[in-house]
């Protein structure tokens, strides 16, 4: 059984770095709906995942043209509408984990598969957190709401590849404990 291709998905490259991972559980962004979401890092130098990405982005464009358009009598131009591919150089300057590197955030209603690199289930929530390292499953769309169009990510589903230093100034608990230091505290 062959698989058709689907232009407007991409699966990310195993250098991929997790960020703002709300995977588990859906958050509310301004009074939105609750969604799941990560920002996935991409290193400039993942030339195969960036380019796989521009590709679905201008599918998705292609595909969304009459969305796009909407009331209007021309469809606006890719290069004027909001895209998901964003330059973390650009954006987030100073930021170690977004130097030399692209982001995009993906979202979903629906909660991510996520597996390990053996693609066996991961249950244990403290396994998946900002900073790990993974492939991500997402599709890019055309979008058309309130005045504002462009195309948008969607997440699908996640696969942890290693572990990476956490983002976001806190520790695990499993490396704070690491040490042994203390082992003679109960002697």
């Amino acid at each position: 059984m062959s698989k058709i291709a689907n232009p407007t998905k991409v699966i990310t490259g195993v250098n991929t770095r997790w960020s703002y991972a709300n995977v588990w559980d859906p958050k509310s962004i301004n009074g939105g709906a609750p969604k799941y979401s990560v920002s996935l890092i991409i290193p400039k130098n993942d030339t195969v995942t960036v380019n796989k990405i521009k590709a679905a982005i201008q599918a998705a464009y292609e595909e969304g043209e009459s969305k796009l358009k909407g009331t209007a009598k021309v469809c606006p131009a890719l290069d004027v509408i909001k895209t998901p591919l964003r330059d973390g150089d650009k954006e987030r300057p100073g930021d170690e984990a977004y130097a030399n590197s692209y982001f995009i955030n993906a979202n979903s209603a629906t909660a991510p598969g996520i597996v390990d690199a053996d693609r066996q289930p991961i249950l244990d929530r403290s396994e998946v957190y900002s900073g790990v390292y993974g492939r991500a499953s997402i599709n890019l769309y055309a979008f058309n709401s309130n005045g504002n169009r462009g195309i948008a990510c969607g997440l699908n589903n996640l696969q942890k590849i290693r572990d990476g230093e956490p983002l976001g100034g806190k520790s695990r608990a499993e490396d704070d404990f690491a040490t042994e230091e203390d082992d003679d505290f109960l002697s």
